[in-house]
């Protein structure tokens, strides 16, 4: 369920509406009145919610949901469970993120010129710099420093003693204590998902979060999206340089740190104690364990085991990659001096 202090919900639909919304037919017409008052993935969808199942690999999830309603291609009707209502689309995935939009919206900051909305609670001791903007419902414990031009989206938890750096704009999110976000930080914007139909490319709602622990650091001009519908986390003691992206529902583990233009790809899980140096790159889903370290610019497209030390790209063990560094090398020089030279 999407954060009722970041998103406002519309509600309870009727499928028949559903149908007209987002394109999509009933299997059964008598199922047209038959009322839903959310969205959610396929594996965490309960009764009262819609869903959508466009992928065989998925199978046993479906078939065991709780969901009343789903989106669904022609293809798969036969798999619906009976106690799920069916609505039939080309674009199941499209049609799920246009209903989520008809019931879902970021709640709009005020719009009476109100810098700080009057229902933000804010620490005595709290300092707001020129510029900054508060929403509604906002939080903001002792000691906390907001600079110039700082952008506090409404429901957003601070805890004490943060320093918040000028242009920096926070969303969709919870922070802990001590937390240090420097110049021009975006944290808890939508993060990158799209689908697509007939029309082309279709936004997918990230209705999730940020939640970042005690004592980290977000460097200047780094971004960190919020959950497509659950969280990103970043736990305490992460330190992360300028010029980072972290995606959508990624997790990253206590004390681990990230170089500058370290990217992290969405639902990557990152261990404790890992390091991740320079332009590192990260791909979707994948899990590094507690303590392994990434080498510069390496891409990591599989899992790392704990402790371990991968790079090169495509990433692997350090030793592996220098050896076969070392002979192609050798292959490239021992090439080169048997070409004749020309005249």
């Amino acid at each position: 369920m999407p954060n009722p202090r970041y998103f406002l919900h519309s509600g309870p639909m009727a499928l028949g509406a559903l149908a007209e919304i987002t394109g999509a037919r009933l299997a059964d017409a008598a199922d047209a009145a038959i009322t839903v008052t959310g969205v959610a993935p396929l594996a965490q969808a309960g009764e009262g919610q819609i869903t959508f199942f466009a992928d065989r690999r998925y199978r046993a999830d479906f078939e065991r949901t709780m969901a009343t309603a789903c989106f669904i291609p022609d293809t798969l009707v036969s798999a619906v469970p009976e106690n799920v209502a069916a609505l039939i689309t080309s674009y199941p995935h499209a049609a799920f993120s246009k209903a989520a939009n008809a019931f879902y919206r970021e709640i709009p900051f005020a719009t009476d010129g109100q810098a700080c909305d009057p229902t933000a609670q804010l620490a005595e001791d709290v300092v707001v710099s020129p510029g900054c903007v508060i929403g509604p419902n906002v939080e903001i414990g002792m000691g906390t420093w907001l600079g110039p031009n700082v952008v506090i989206g409404p429901g957003v938890k601070i805890g004490s003693r943060c320093h918040i750096g000028p242009g920096a704009s926070i969303r969709c999110a919870v922070l802990g204590h001590d937390v240090k976000v420097s110049a021009n930080a975006s944290i808890g914007e939508a993060g990158f998902g799209a689908t697509g139909d007939e029309g082309g490319p279709i936004d997918i709602p990230q209705l999730g979060g940020v939640v970042i622990g005690n004592d980290v650091t977000v460097g200047a001009n780094t971004t960190i999206d919020r959950g497509a519908f659950d969280n990103t986390v970043i736990e305490d003691r992460v330190k992360v340089d300028n010029l980072v992206q972290i995606a959508h529902n990624v997790r990253i583990g206590a004390g681990s740190v990230l170089a500058a233009h370290t990217g992290i790809s969405g639902s990557a899980n990152i261990g404790r104690g890992v390091q991740l140096a320079g332009r590192a790159g990260v791909a979707d889903h994948v899990n590094i364990g507690d303590g392994a370290r990434i080498g510069a610019a390496s891409g990591v497209m599989g899992d790392v085991p704990a402790g371990e030390t991968w790079a090169g790209y495509p990433a692997k063990p350090i030793r592996q990659w220098l050896r076969e560094t070392v002979i192609l090398g050798r292959m490239s020089k021992s090439k080169s001096k048997s070409q004749p030279e020309e005249a």
